[in-house]
């Protein structure tokens, strides 16, 4: 668990009212929240651009709206804890402290993108962070993150290692739930009392089909409770929301007691892809989402409580600018990969 240990502190009242007063979480922790989502958002809103003026290629599935999901579980891990993705990858690469340089390069397809630019975007992978990759079809992680959290549990009970049980998050969406692989694994982990949590970003629709229509149990934290694990439902949309239950989960896993399901409520505010012109939702859908933005919010919140001065959110803009910035430059700048080494990561080399 991380330990909170900073200048100000402040009750965890923020949006959801759900939050005792003895719970308290420091301002430098709100203001490194922030800087990550908004790292998340920036990053996405370039790649919109660099894609529309054809600097990347095939699908493109961007996050925004769901950026408090990924800073509220993933900013909690130590570095030798593993995250398993989705084709939505991206900005969960980003929290886990994959340089934005390298992912955009990634995504230009250029030799020092994080997969060598034979990934793209649906396929980030970064082994020095434990960041196990983007899957382009729904349900093919889990069984990745499955093997990534007993291997874990392997190493403890087996060679007797001394230190905490490393956790795996694996995030995926509300259309994989429907899957034989979500059940699959949930009855595995449970049997196996493997540290591991399974997040649920639903973010309502699984394409173009609404959640609501695609299942007989809409309320899927419900579905923990026939495997006998913990299941929770939280807002996703409010970043501390989702970092008070995550914390829970995770010092369960890493406690050894074994796997939880986190259902996030939470919405993408574009189309499923940079290719879906999103005319299936209505406009009035949208709107009522898009007012609960968790990145103005939390920047309102701590302005209007005076936590901080407007210059230090400003100063934390500027980075992320240029961060930004930085990373196209450095993905336009790279080289392409070379055609004789077409074949070079398909097998092992001596």
């Amino acid at each position: 668990m991380c330990k909170e240990k900073n200048k100000t502190s402040l009750p965890l009242t923020f949006l959801s009212k759900k939050y005792d007063d003895a719970n308290l979480i420091s301002t430098d922790i709100l203001l490194s929240l922030y800087e990550d989502m908004l790292l998340g958002r920036s990053f996405e809103d370039m790649c919109a651009q660099m894609y529309y003026r054809g600097k990347m290629f095939g699908f493109v599935h961007l996050y925004n709206g769901q950026e408090a999901v990924s800073s509220g579980v993933i900013k909690l891990l130590k570095s030798e804890d593993y995250v398993c993705s989705t084709y939505r990858d991206h900005v969960h690469a980003i929290s886990k402290g994959v340089e934005t340089k390298y992912i955009m390069s990634e995504l230009f397809g250029k030799e020092t993108g994080c997969s060598k630019g034979r990934g793209g975007s649906m396929h980030i992978f970064s082994s020095q962070h434990n960041f196990l990759g983007g899957f382009a079809f729904i349900g093919e992680g889990i069984p990745v993150a499955i093997g990534a959290s007993f291997q874990s549990i392997y190493k403890k009970q087996i060679f007797k290692t001394k230190k905490d049980l490393d956790v795996t998050v694996c995030f995926f969406g509300d259309g994989t739930t429907n899957n034989g692989q979500f059940f699959e694994c949930l009855n595995m982990a449970v049997l196996w009392k493997l540290p591991i949590i399974f997040v649920v970003e639903n973010n309502q629709w699984a394409i173009g089909m609404a959640h609501h229509r695609s299942t007989s149990s809409p309320e899927i934290y419900k579905k923990a409770q026939v495997f006998g694990l913990p299941g929770f439902e939280v807002d996703g949309m409010d970043v501390l929301a989702v970092r008070e239950v995550a914390q829970k989960a995770i010092l369960r896993a890493r406690s050894g007691d074994g796997p939880t399901l986190i259902e996030a409520l939470t919405y993408r505010f574009r189309g499923h892809s940079l290719a879906d012109p999103d005319e299936l939702r209505s406009r009035k859908e949208k709107e009522a989402w898009l007012v609960r933005d968790p990145i103005k919010n939390i920047k309102d919140y701590m302005l209007n409580s005076k936590l901080v001065d407007k210059n230090v959110l400003q100063s934390i803009e500027t980075k992320v600018k240029n961060n930004i910035e930085e990373a196209v430059n450095f993905a336009l700048s790279s080289p392409e990969p070379n055609v004789k080494d077409l074949k070079k990561y398909l097998f092992v080399e001596d």
